[in-house]
């Protein structure tokens, strides 16, 4: 092995910067390689050397004759198409962001979301209305009364203006809106006296307003759409089992199923909107409740509801992502979507830690399982976890922190590259293919892009470096991968 250490040692030495390290001051953005290479590779390293590096390679001459040692890519075996891969931006991360100077804001933004460039996130969730990294408690419509209906200060002083830069270096961003958290004179506390509740707390949603609330979701669309901002979907409620949270609504699959077939839908469909529906986006032990077991699927049996709906949304605060293969192999017809995971005090620990089991549970753990997005939760925080409200999270990070005493120093955590490195490999469009061959502690991942290129994400979750044999089936080439690293490959057939 000691010639792999050299190697990796070389390479390490050879790689130019793509996108920013992970130290507290480091802000800087490199460049792709300037030699034309036939293979494009960026690699992430757990001991914190390498950051999205971008090291070039060719094909090698010859025949493969590495045969232990190769994953063969078998595109003519497809799964499901990729709609994006990204990260949340919310208020708190919006108000962060826009506290930086334009210039350094910029060139954050390039990097993460320039699909050339940068690293492409291409997927983003936003909230409608508050969320609990918001600042403040507010809806879309807090006085009584459809009719009511405005977008917030919060959102037309930071979400939208973001929302505009970010569209403005990758137009192709998809949006997902999520409510916490209906207006407040919509609430009762039980569905059966239906008597008020107001609070920003929990509270059912009251069904004589399944169609004002319907509008509500029509509106905002129209009112994102008004701003240049195509929303490609909606889920019903954030996490409708949680009851706590600062802003929340306890939602059932019951409840979900009356309010899609009898209000949503015929909403969206009478107004035109292609925007998709999703449901359920929660955990997948469905917070242990019995009868809400597989939520999904329940609703879907009612074929009224199901016509409307374009699949499920989970996040993964409980259970295990075999759930996802679960529902799809019931719902074969219905799409998955991955759409929140937080960082923060209590499970990431280091760089090493976070780069290897965000890879592994967040990123391989769902798009092996179906899933045609993975987007996680907080890209900005301050060095301070905020800003957020009192009974949310104070103790989440951000993929990115920035310190609040200059809104300049920026420390990116291990997840910031673990989205990075599906969203390079994997472009919008872009649709999974089996991969066969060597798998002893690495993870592997390919997908056919639209424009006929391969995407490869590895994951050498060894101590040791190791170099394996990619093979096309029209060429092949050597990748070598340092001690617990993710890489990322990009070549045209």
């Amino acid at each position: 092995m000691k010639h792999l250490r050299i190697f990796s040692l070389m390479l390490i030495a050879a790689a130019t910067t793509c996108c920013g390290g992970n130290k507290p001051d480091d802000d800087t953005q490199g460049t792709k390689p300037e030699e034309k290479h036939d293979v494009q590779t960026y690699i992430t390293t757990g001991d914190n050397t390498m950051h999205f590096d971008a090291v070039g390679r060719d094909f090698e001459e010859g025949a493969n004759l590495n045969f232990e040692t190769t994953i063969y890519i078998k595109p003519e075996t497809r799964y499901q198409q990729f709609d994006g891969f990204g990260v949340a931006l919310n208020g708190s991360a919006c108000y962060n962001l826009m506290k930086m100077s334009q210039e350094n804001r910029t060139k954050l933004l390039r990097e993460t979301f320039d699909p050339i460039d940068g690293m492409g996130y291409s997927y983003t969730r936003i909230s409608i209305g508050c969320s609990d990294f918001s600042l403040s408690e507010y809806t879309c419509c807090d006085q009584k009364g459809i009719e009511n209906f405005a977008l917030s200060s919060e959102d037309r002083t930071y979400i939208i203006p973001v929302l505009k830069e970010v569209l403005a270096i990758n137009p192709n961003l998809k949006v997902m809106g999520s409510p916490w958290t209906c207006p407040r004179w919509m609430k009762v506390d039980n569905l059966t006296n239906k008597n008020p509740y107001n609070s920003w707390t929990s509270g059912q949603l009251n069904p004589d307003y399944y169609q004002d609330y319907a509008q509500y979701f029509v509106k905002w669309v129209q009112a994102f759409e008004a701003e240049g901002i195509h929303i490609e979907s909606v889920t019903i409620q954030n996490e409708p089992l949680n009851r706590g949270n600062s802003a929340s609504l306890y939602m059932t699959w019951q409840e979900q199923r009356d309010f899609v077939k009898s209000a949503l839908g015929p909403a969206f469909e009478g107004a035109g909107l292609s925007t998709k529906i999703l449901v359920f986006d929660h955990n997948y032990n469905y917070d242990g409740i019995g009868d809400q077991q597989q939520y999904p699927l329940k609703i879907y049996r009612d074929t009224e509801a199901a016509r409307y709906i374009d699949g499920a949304a989970y996040h993964n605060y409980g259970g295990s992502a075999s759930e996802l293969d679960n529902i799809h192999q019931q719902a074969p017809e219905k799409n998955l979507y991955f759409t929140e995971h937080s960082i923060g005090t209590w499970n990431y620990h280091n760089f090493s830690d976070g780069l290897m089991n965000d890879m592994r549970d967040v990123g391989m753990a769902t798009i092996t399982r179906w899933c045609k997005s993975v987007i996680v939760w907080n890209y900005m925080l301050d060095n301070e976890r905020g800003p957020y409200r009192p009974g949310g999270c104070g103790t989440c990070y951000g993929l990115v922190e920035i310190n609040n005493r200059d809104y300049s120093s920026l420390n990116r955590r291990a997840t910031y590259y673990v989205i990075g490195h599906l969203a390079k490999a994997f472009k919008t469009g872009s649709t999974r293919i089996d991969v066969k061959g060597y798998s002893t502690n690495l993870n592997v991942a390919a997908a056919e892009n639209p424009d006929g290129t391969y995407g490869l994400v590895l994951q050498n979750m060894n101590d040791q470096g190791m170099t394996i044999t990619v093979d096309d089936g029209t060429h092949h080439f050597n990748v070598v991968m340092p001690a617990k690293s993710v890489t990322t490959c990009l070549w045209g057939k």
